[in-house]
């Protein structure tokens, strides 16, 4: 079910991105004449939807861990809410690539430093090198170390590692494996820079497929793990054995014993696989090593446990199932630290039926499964699972045994037992986390609770949004996961889009005149691409394809539903009257065009490609080009009409090397007219009037004022306002946007990898409840205000709030006051609003828990005078803060 995540997200980068390197954001300040507004930003709640390949915990601070992700961004776990919270909303456009993990290290001696490796792809795909993280923060800010190579988050093998870690006794040392043959390297100031281990003997040979010519499949993997001993050496000395598994089924695992200075071939190590994982009891003195014969994290077909004592260099095979039985590799691994000889691993590419996870408590010499036959097909299961706070994760199926609804899982290359807590553990699945916290009740006999643990982590790669004027607020077009009906943006849904269940929908529209009329399309392995509801979405019942139809492509509604207009892959422009039963073949528009449909007249659509645009007035039946010149060459373009406008059509899109930006056409696109103040566009999309105001609400993912951002213009385009900000970025939004209808300033927003984000204005407008009454936190406080950067007119400023008292907060709210005239324009990582000249800064949901001798960050923007003085005096509630 994740094979199609990779085309989903390598086809949207290929037509929004790649036809044109993004452009940098501007190092100045906005242009003087753009406008800022506060907002408030959420997901769309779906919990999950994407591959986790990676959770790591802290080893010195309880309940602190992190989860990593193929194209989503990082996560750390919020124990008094178990949710998590995303760390990397702040990587912009140009570095789209940095939203993709291939590893995390939580340093277990300075707990409040965490370092993430980044980027996507290491072909082509993505044009910019990979980098690596590091936070003194936990992940609230970041700085950021370029890499001379690419690092693939969403390539091949990615669910192999940890590729990066931090020594355990002297933290300022840090390892990272790299791929396509660029070797093992090191860091020796926490991260700050990096250079090639250049003695390291091996930089890996396997690819999955040496033969593929786009580079995807073809890559060496590369260094795939390292592994630290820590009993071989002292708090501030280098810890002196390091082992390193490389992808090279001949020699796959590396150690040092003299702190990296030399390394050796491990010998006697058995050959035939890859080391996925490399897990060490340093207590019992055992390596332990998952192997698989590919490098997944879809193929293996064949595996193996082994466990390596280092103190005589004896190997054993501990594998729970003869080999020949295997037809699945192992790569999740873990150890229980509070009960050394604990081991479980994971057949991560069981597909059918199950996922299986083992776990023996005598150092791997005997095995149990968390399920197993009574009598073919039937099966016994040691444990229950409750997914009612995602029941989507049935997919809505009813299959035949041995396979069950909700799975176990598929891709669970990421498994981790919490080290202070025996009874917990998490693992990654291709859609989801799930975890227990009744772990032991394995060995006593009982079943333990399984149920996901994903609230907060979003990570779906969005195609299409559409919010209607009436039924549900939000429908989306998803990949991988289909899509979901949003009746209420804070509940998860109760099922994705089914009957059919594409795989990953590509495009979706409803009748403006008729909101309860709607259609999407698909991809689906086989099966029909193409679904209509008549009760906005809430079921489906499938249509019929023309013939040669191989994916979704686009589709459009008639005004009043009455008929539809289809470009799918693999066959021309098609139109219908009815529900897709009888097709017949346009005339006058090449194949591949991108459709949409007239919001007023049922018999007018409109086609884009190539930088041609089409025009028909008869249903579809017949297209004719329009005389509209000077439009965007390639087909990287999104375009609509305006809702009650006959006529009235925006087109965004484009590339740096030609004509790039945002066009209007009040004439049914005989002639378009280009906004001088949009340098770049990418979406477009409408929402409810401003007070006052006549015209709809435009909305753009765009390049404006020397800015890349999120836009808004109440007045036609003349004016724009951005309304994110740079803590909230996403990568790239260059999917879809959508205004709500009903809700003036809402707007939402597709990402490639972070779900889809709702924003609403401080200005007012959202129906949603106002917050609650001010926290009241007592004891004592600190601040640190810092000015980070000045322009004329501006300035940006961030504020550390730090608990010197003895008891925890639950929420908090500063205050101070400007003295010489500066005004609030936007905040992050807080609520912020100024009366006067007094700012109040009041916690989000996920960083109101703020413990004794911790700190929370945030920042602003605000404008300023000639004269900029820092604030003399912080307020928490009643309570003057220390200033530092």
């Amino acid at each position: 079910m994740r094979r199609t995540r990779i085309l989903t997200a390598v086809l949207a980068l290929a037509a929004g991105l790649l036809s044109g390197a993004p452009t940098a954001l501007a190092a100045g300040p906005p242009a003087p004449k753009l406008a800022a507004d506060t907002y408030t930003w959420k997901n769309a709640r779906i919990d999950g939807g994407g591959f986790v390949p990676g959770i790591v915990f802290n080893r010195s601070e309880k309940n602190l861990a992190y989860a990593r992700t193929d194209i989503g961004g990082a996560y750390r776990w919020q124990e008094s809410s178990k949710t998590w919270t995303p760390l990397l909303d702040s990587v912009g456009w140009e570095d789209w690539g940095h939203t993709g993990v291939v590893s995390i290290a939580s340093d277990s001696v300075d707990p409040n430093r965490v370092y993430a490796a980044v980027g996507t792809y290491t072909n082509s795909w993505d044009p910019k090198n990979g980098a690596v993280m590091r936070s003194a923060d936990r992940g609230a800010s970041w700085q950021k170390a370029n890499l001379p190579f690419k690092l693939g988050g969403n390539m091949p093998g990615r669910g192999m590692g940890e590729r990066l870690a931090v020594d355990p006794n002297r933290n300022s040392v840090l390892y990272l494996g790299a791929p396509s043959g660029k070797g093992l390297w090191r860091s020796t100031d926490s991260g700050a820079g990096w250079s090639q281990v250049a003695n390291f003997p091996n930089v890996g040979n396997y690819a999955q497929d040496p033969s593929d010519t786009s580079g995807y499949a073809s890559d060496n993997q590369g260094i795939v793990w390292v592994t630290f001993d820590e009993s071989t050496g002292t708090a501030g000395s280098a810890t002196r054995t390091i082992y390193v598994g490389v992808a090279d089924k001949d020699n796959a695992v590396y150690r040092s014993t003299d702190a990296g200075a030399t390394w050796q071939r491990l010998a006697g190590q058995p050959t035939g696989h890859l080391a996925h994982k490399g897990v060490l009891d340093a207590k019992n003195g055992y390596l332990y090593l998952a192997y698989s014969d590919k490098g997944g994290p879809y193929d293996g077909g064949k595996g193996r446990l082994w466990r390596y004592a280092t103190g005589t260099g004896t190997w054993t095979d501990i594998s729970p199932v003869a080999e020949a039985d295997t037809f699945y590799g192992f790569s999740g691994l873990t150890v229980d630290r509070r009960k050394p000889g604990t081991v479980m691993a994971t057949a991560y590419s069981a597909w059918w039926p199950d996922t299986q996870i083992f776990r023996s408590t005598d150092s791997g010499a005997t095995w149990s499964k968390a399920w197993d036959y009574t009598s073919y097909p039937n099966r016994e299961n040691r444990y229950t699972m409750d997914v009612s706070s995602s029941p989507w994760l049935t997919w809505g199926a009813n299959p035949q045994p041995p396979e069950q609804t909700p799975k176990l899982g598929w891709m669970t290359e990421a498994l981790e037992i919490d080290p202070f807590n025996s009874d917990r553990m998490m693992y990654g699945t291709g859609a989801t986390v799930y975890g227990t916290e009744n772990l032991t009740n394995w060995d006593s006999g009982g079943k333990f609770a399984i149920r996901p643990m994903v609230q907060g982590l979003e990570e779906t790669a969005v195609n299409d949004l559409v919010s209607p004027p009436s039924g549900a607020p939000l429908l989306s077009a998803l990949g991988d996961i289909g899509g979901f009906r949003h009746t209420d943006l804070t509940k998860v849904p109760s099922m994705m889009f089914t009957q059919p269940n594409f795989t990953t929908t590509t495009s979706l529209d409803f009748a403006e005149s008729n909101p309860n009329t709607v259609v999407r399309t698909g991809n689906l392995d086989s099966g029909p691409h193409i679904a209509f509801s008549t009760d906005n979405g809430a079921n489906w019942f499938a249509g019929t394809d023309p013939s040669g139809v191989s994916g979704g492509g686009t589709v459009a509604s008639a005004a009043d539903g009455t008929r539809f207009v289809w470009s799918p892959e693999g066959a021309g422009v098609h139109h219908t009257t009815g529900f897709g039963t009888a097709w017949q073949a346009s005339a006058g528009i090449p194949a591949g065009a991108i459709v949409e449909s007239d919001r007023v007249d049922a018999k007018t659509f409109y086609g884009f490609k190539s930088g041609k645009f089409y025009v028909s007035t008869d249903g579809g039946a017949t297209f004719k080009e329009s005389p509209a010149s000077g439009l965007p060459g390639g087909d990287s373009v999104r375009f609509k009409a305006l809702p009650g406008g006959k006529g009235d059509v925006w087109l965004a899109g484009g590339a740096a090397d030609g004509a790039y930006g945002l066009w209007h056409s009040t004439d049914g696109g005989t002639s378009f007219t280009k906004l001088s103040n949009v340098e770049q566009a990418d979406t477009v999309g409408f929402g409810k009037a401003a007070p006052g105001a006549s015209y709809q609400t435009l909305y753009t993912s765009a390049k404006i004022g020397g800015v890349r951002g999120v836009f808004r213009s109440t007045d036609k385009g003349a004016s724009w306002t951005r309304i994110n900000d740079d803590a909230h970025q996403w990568g790239w939004t260059g999917a879809a946007i959508t205004g709500d209808p009903r809700v003036y300033g809402r707007v939402y927003v597709s990402t490639n990898g972070r779900g889809v984000l709702y924003g609403d204005s401080s200005g007012g407008g959202t129906t949603d409840p106002g917050p609650g009454p001010d926290p009241t936190p007592t004891g004592a406080c600190e601040v640190t205000y810092k000015i980070t950067s000045q322009w004329s007119g501006g300035f940006q400023a961030d504020v550390r709030l730090t608990n010197t008292g003895t008891r925890p907060w639950t929420g908090w709210s500063l205050a101070w006051t400007f003295t010489d005239g500066q005004k609030l324009t936007q905040a992050w990582n807080a609520e912020a609003a100024q009366s006067g000249s007094t700012v109040t800064a009041k916690n989000v949901a996920w960083n109101a828990n703020v413990a004794a001798g911790s700190s929370v960050s945030f920042g602003f923007t605000a404008s300023r005078s000639d004269t900029n003085a820092k604030p003399g005096a912080f307020k928490l509630g009643e309570q003057t803060c220390a200033v530092a």
